[in-house]
């Protein structure tokens, strides 16, 4: 897992680290957008499956939604 910088009270960021800030922000947006989508959906609080069944169902709807927000 990448992580971004983090500022401290006495050292800010440097042009660089906000530039690296903005291009990790820019990569992680649709991937959290597509969570919040799936949140949305109560039905996947239901589902009783085979774990790799469940992982396969969200994948593929996170592929679906990421497709209908790319319009």
């Amino acid at each position: 897992m990448i992580t971004g910088y983090k500022a401290a009270r006495n050292r800010p960021l440097t042009r660089g680290q906000k530039q690296s800030n903005t291009a990790l922000a820019a990569v992680r947006a649709p991937v959290e957008h597509g969570f919040a989508h799936l949140r949305n959906w109560r039905v996947l609080g239901k589902v009783r499956t085979a774990p790799a069944w469940a992982t396969a169902l969200v994948r593929a709807l996170l592929v679906l939604t990421n497709r209908e927000v790319a319009r």
